[in-house]
Order: structure tokens, then C-alpha cells, then sequence
């Protein structure tokens, strides 16, 4: 078990290196069982934050993100944060005001990040794969940049549903209704 932590740790120092060595726009940092995002990488990073644009944290095991994070990494326009234990994001994430994508899919969010829809830039949001039941339908509609909701397999309610084009100017996807059983 410790060799395999070690392996972890070593890989995810390979790829923070590499990132800031070649002072690259991206850090993946996807498929490598973080619980956490490490302190360490901050100090690591202080040269490179504002060039980083990208970052994917999928496939870990975190189950929150920090304001430090957002506040660090402000230069951000993709946040790929799929297949996480993630339940909510940080007020913080209104201040990226450069993001234009966010994958959300395969967390916990039980309700819409509230906190997305005051971020101007925002085209793309990735929620498929939650347990989302309520959508702040009034809050969505007046995002001048959304052009895409991915909202499938949420148990989202039949008011999502009405918001059609041209009410809303992007792109809703809903998995198909369920046939109602009959009596």
C-alpha cells in the first residue's frame, strides 16, 4: 500500500514538474486517487499559476475544492472536475472570470452550483450524472454566455423541461422522460 501511495505521489510530482518546466497551459492532474488537492502544489506552481488555463482533476476522489485553489489558479477558462465526490464549489469560483468550460459530471451535487451562474464567461457546463433535482431556471436563463447545459441523468423536475429555445439561448440536455407506468 505505501509503495503504491509512494508511486502516486511521485507520478503526481512528475506531471507538476513537467508542467512547470515547460511552462505549459495545462496541468493534468487526472487518475491520480487525490483526496485532496496537495498544499505542496501551490508553492511548486507560484511561477507558472497565472499561464495555467487548464486543469483536469478527474477521476480522483476529492470531495471538496478550496477557495485557494479558484484564487490561485485565476487565469483558468477549462476546469475538468468529472468523477469526483464533489457536493458543492467554493463562492470563490464567481471570481474566474476567464472560465468558459466546467465538467461537473459524475459528482454529488444534489443542486445547481449556484455560485456558476454569476460567472460571465461560462459557455459549457457539465453536470450529467448527478442527483440534481432543482435548477435555478431564472438564474440560467439570464446567462449571456451559456451555450450548453448538460443536465442528463439528473432527477431534475418537469420545470426544466419547459425551458426551450428561444427562451433560453443555449443548448439544455435532459436524458428522456420516463414513461409514466401505468396503474
Amino acid at each position: 500500500m505505501q509503495k503504491r501511495m509512494g508511486e502516486a505521489v511521485a507520478r503526481v510530482a512528475r506531471k507538476v514538474n513537467d508542467t512547470v518546466e515547460n511552462k505549459a497551459d495545462s496541468l493534468d492532474l487526472a487518475n491520480c486517487k487525490l483526496m485532496t488537492f496537495p498544499i505542496g502544489i501551490y508553492k511548486a506552481m507560484r511561477s507558472v499559476t497565472e499561464g495555467i488555463h487548464r486543469i483536469s482533476l478527474a477521476n480522483n476522489e476529492l470531495k471538496s475544492i478550496t477557495s485557494r485553489f479558484v484564487t490561485t489558479f485565476s487565469q483558468l477558462t477549462e476546469l475538468n472536475l468529472a468523477g469526483n465526490y464533489l457536493h458543492r464549489l467554493p463562492e470563490e469560483i464567481t471570481s474566474l472570470l476567464h472560465l468558459r468550460a466546467i465538467n461537473l459530471s459524475r459528482n454529488r451535487f444534489r443542486r445547481f452550483p449556484e455560485p456558476l451562474a454569476t460567472v460571465p464567461t461560462l459557455e459549457t457546463i457539465d453536470l450529467e450524472e448527478n442527483e440534481i433535482a432543482e435548477v435555478p431556471t431564472d438564474k440560467l436563463a439570464s446567462m449571456a454566455s451559456l451555450r450548453s447545459l448538460n443536465l442528463r441523468a439528473n432527477p431534475v423536475g418537469p420545470e426544466v423541461r419547459l425551458l426551450v429555445r428561444p427562451l433560453v439561448p443555449f443548448d439544455l440536455l435532459l436524458s428522456p422522460e420516463e414513461p409514466i407506468p401505468n396503474a
